[in-house]
């Protein structure tokens, strides 16, 4: 078995096998779970100074900080796969 490995920018590379869940980084729940991880040694930060733009979520219960946006990591892991990518601007367009 192969490991999927997605750039996250900086050279930093993920194993995404090992990925549960992308966030954005803006609301209460997810602040306070990075800051749980902080404080329990389990949070990566992964922006090399930058914004954190992502928040990953992985199977060890590590959080991990990214400056790119969910987007454009999930993006990348379809191509990857051989999918195609939706943004998020085209299907609200398609709707109207």
């Amino acid at each position: 078995m192969d490991a999927e490995l997605v750039h996250v920018g900086f050279g930093n590379v993920l194993v995404m096998d090992k990925v549960v869940a992308i966030a954005s980084p803006g609301s209460a729940p997810i602040k306070r779970a990075v800051q749980d991880a902080k404080t329990n040694g389990k949070l990566i930060d992964m922006t090399s100074g930058r914004r954190t733009k992502a928040v990953i979520f992985t199977e060890s219960n590590h959080i991990v900080l990214a400056a790119l946006a969910p987007e454009t990591i999930t993006g990348r892991v379809q191509v990857m796969r051989g999918g195609t990518v939706i943004k998020p601007e085209a299907v609200e367009k398609a709707r109207k």
